[in-house]
């Protein structure tokens, strides 16, 4: 077998990003992908009806588009091209408004009346201090090179989002602040589900919520055809069940969760590691659907026909009780659903005059139960009429989504849930939360700060880690790159 300075398992965006880093070191590299096909959560597929293109897991990118790492790359010239909705997210209630981020701040201020200030006094303060913050708020715990700013940010985002949620008086400013915060996967009434609220807020005034002309396949596809062309190698088909298959390397990269690292490297690492990694914790799963549709959902309020994501669940308190059911092992009547819509914006998804749409519910980890009539009552009860339009579907259950790719254990698509107790300790505690006990091997998964999320900083983070550690080699932080 061929010998190479490092080899990195699994192709998802954390993946491809420690490839690239690695090899824009000057080192060999070997990317190996389980599947016949490249990406991990980034792949499209026809799920439904010939024509009709689906992104399987991931499909706005919000993260991507501000990536740190990836806007280091030249990833337009390998063929990536983001379209952007007029509007980012938009969020109905059952009177037939909707509240809506826009990529403005002051407008988005506006539209949520008495909550006007309020809003302005959150966000305004973020986004403009984001550029300088985000390669410290998706990395691992360190000295901060902007303390000042980390601390503000850190003030808020280490709240619960029903506490934050107290300083809304109006039905959309709550409405909305619960859609953004339930992207945590988690019950709203935790501490840190205000991050991630907060976070997606701030890019979507800063840039918006793109979507990837020809599906989410094509981040992946821009990632790997820049790799190739440093000098890297992709097998596909080769699926890794213990490091005595990898070829012959200084440094194992592994784009896995914990519980695939015990099934790869099991005795190789020490007792204490694997007590701590078989304590880790996964979170609540999804069941997904993608729809083949006649035509757009027909929305009741307009703003959610202008968006490319929609959240489905009315009020902040109707959120929170779903989310919590969940958490709790049940399976809500009226769950929250994130939808979106990318055939609006990219009609390379769809044959003319049809659509796509895809959406999903959290469900607790390891469910097999149908949530297609729950998903599907939840979007005819702000878009009546839409059940006449859907030509096909294609559901996904718990064990679908771990079949479709193994780091979605139980559903969990962030890879491990990011509580308190998980946020910067993923996934152990240690002086490096990428390195394993066996020297040489490191994680590059969504289960290592700064979790999950199509950005690749997990894969940037722990190849600058193996650099240093392997091969002697420092590189600048983002924060410092031109």
């Amino acid at each position: 077998m061929a010998a190479y300075d490092a080899v990195v398992v699994g192709s998802g965006p954390n993946g491809l990003a420690a490839a690239i880093a690695l090899q824009q070191a000057g080192l060999s590299v070997l990317l190996l992908e389980g599947k016949d096909q490249i990406g991990g959560g980034l792949r499209s597929q026809a799920l439904t009806l010939p024509g009709f293109v689906h992104d399987v897991c991931s499909a706005i990118h919000p993260l991507a588009a501000g990536s740190p790492f990836f806007k280091t790359l030249p990833l337009r010239e390998h063929g990536l091209e983001f379209l952007y909705p007029a509007l980012a997210a938009a969020h109905p209630f059952d009177n037939g408004t909707a509240a809506a981020l826009a990529t403005s701040l002051e407008e988005t201020a506006r539209s949520l009346g008495k909550d006007q200030q309020t809003y302005l006094n959150l966000l305004k303060p973020l986004v403009k201090n984001w550029p300088a913050l985000a390669p410290d708020v998706l990395g691992p715990l360190r000295i901060p090179r902007h303390p000042i700013g980390m601390a503000a940010f850190g003030l808020n985002a280490l709240t619960s989002a029903t506490f934050l949620a107290k300083r809304f008086q109006t039905q959309e400013a709550r409405g909305l602040w619960a859609g953004m915060a339930a992207h945590s996967i988690q019950p709203l009434s935790n501490l840190t589900t205000s991050a991630i609220g907060l976070v997606l807020m701030a890019v979507g005034h800063l840039q918006g919520w793109p979507v990837p002309k020809g599906g989410s396949q094509q981040i992946a596809n821009a990632l790997a055809s820049y790799f190739i062309s440093l000098g890297g190698k992709i097998e596909t088909g080769s699926y890794v069940t213990s490091l005595a298959q990898l070829p012959q390397s200084k440094a194992v990269l592994l784009d896995v969760t914990p519980k695939q690292l015990l099934e790869i490297a099991g005795d190789e690492l020490s007792p204490l590691y694997r007590k701590q990694l078989q304590r880790y914790r996964y979170g609540m799963g999804v069941f997904k659907i993608d729809w083949a549709l006649d035509g757009p959902i027909p929305f009741t309020a307009a703003a959610c026909r202008q968006a490319g994501t929609v959240h489905l669940g009315n009020t902040l308190e109707e959120i929170a009780a779903s989310e919590q059911a969940s958490a709790a092992g049940r399976h809500p009547e009226k769950p929250f659903v994130l939808l979106a819509q990318q055939s609006l914006f990219d009609p390379t998804r769809a044959p003319a005059g049809k659509h796509t749409a895809w959406a999903y519910c959290h469900v607790p980890n390891g469910s097999t139960v149908d949530m297609t009539e729950a998903i599907e009552r939840q979007v005819e009860r702000f878009a009546p009429g839409f059940r006449e339009l859907i030509l096909a579907r294609h559901t996904m259950n718990t064990a679908q989504m771990q079949a479709h790719n193994p780091n979605y254990i139980g559903g969990d698509i962030n890879g491990g849930i990011i509580d308190l107790g998980q946020l910067y300790t993923r996934p152990v505690l240690g002086i490096s939360p990428y390195r394993t006990s066996k020297k040489g091997v490191y994680l590059c998964s969504s289960s290592t700060p700064p979790g999950g999320g199509v950005h690749g900083m997990c894969g940037y983070h722990a190849a600058r880690r193996a650099l240093k550690d392997v091969f002697g080699l420092a590189i600048a932080p983002l924060s410092e790159e031109k």
